[in-house]
């Protein structure tokens, strides 16, 4: 069953409503719905739903290989869980102008309230990494355009644009004020290089500006104070918690395998309790026991 367009519309306005606050947003990337819902519980007032977080979740590599389907089926499985805006990775909008249509409609379907869609040609890099190629501006703008009139008002459309990596700051300014004429809601100017450079995005882009705060790429470590300060609505961390992940099971399974035994690291574990409070687990207990009820009375009252 697909989300009502009530909660579409509801997740779109909530962010649109976040973005026009004082606090810039800070939204972690999460990659489960398990992750999602510890996000929102430590305050969290939006989420980010990574390519890269998702791609190598599944073991692959982030060059736009993953579906459609498998992409907006995961989002959906995480959107469910929570209730704080979700914005989703839709890496160059799986196709041309009439895929980025269905996209669009695919992710609302999902229950998304945003989508950032990219500038470059397919395989597409991770955006702090060589060897990108870009599409022409007008075939993005093609795109931008396909996906506003399909999102309405129950979706938020993001241009990220890769051109500061190939072929320079200036060329990246100049598309992002061309996708903000196109219908875009907010811009994603990747990797830029400097604190300089985000700030002169800011004083010619007129449109909300999002920033990509990622680990080991092109990008000098920037505070969420530092971007607030530089006039930015909304940071991303996308795979910092996922990198934790894999280095934490690293280690954890480094050490089981040469101890034979967890004992040694059961304060290092999340309990037992505090992850059952997370996923509600008691709700689904007591429900399963008042069905069992229900069924005995309903049995004893037939015989």
């Amino acid at each position: 069953m697909g989300v009502a367009k009530s909660d579409m519309a509801k997740q779109a306005a909530a962010l649109r409503k976040l973005i026009a606050g004082e606090k810039i947003v800070v939204a972690p990337g999460v990659f489960s719905p398990a992750v999602a819902k510890l996000a929102e519980k430590l305050g969290f007032r939006a989420l980010y739903f990574s390519g890269a977080g998702f791609s190598n979740l599944l073991a692959l590599p982030d060059l736009g290989i993953t579906t459609l389907t498998e992409v907006a089926g995961a989002a959906r499985q995480v959107a469910s869980k929570v209730n704080v805006p979700l914005i989703v990775d839709a890496d160059t909008g799986f196709g041309e102008a009439l895929n980025v249509a269905r996209t669009v409609e695919e992710m609302r379907a999902a229950g998304a309230a945003a989508i950032h869609i990219e500038d470059q040609i397919l395989p597409k890099r991770c955006g702090h990494l060589d060897g990108k190629e870009l599409v022409g501006a007008e075939e993005m703008v093609k795109k931008l355009i396909s996906a506003r009139e399909a999102a309405g008002k129950e979706l938020l459309i993001i241009a990220r644009t890769d051109a500061r990596s190939v072929e320079g700051i200036d060329s990246a300014l100049e598309r992002a004020l061309v996708y903000s004429k196109a219908g875009a809601d907010m811009i994603f100017p990747e990797a830029l290089e400097s604190r300089e450079e985000f700030a002169e995005f800011r004083r010619k882009v007129k449109l909300p500006l999002i920033a990509n705060m990622t680990e080991f790429g092109k990008t000098p470590y920037v505070t969420v104070q530092e971007f607030e300060d530089l006039g930015y609505d909304i940071v991303i961390f996308p795979v910092t918690a996922f990198r934790a992940m894999m280095n934490t099971v690293k280690e954890t399974l480094t050490r089981l395998k040469a101890e034979g035994t967890q004992k040694g690291m059961l304060r290092s574990l999340m309990p037992r309790e505090e992850f059952y409070d997370l996923i509600d687990y008691y709700r689904f207990e007591e429900a399963d026991k008042k069905a069992m009820g229900a069924a005995k009375r309903l049995r004893r009252n037939s015989t």
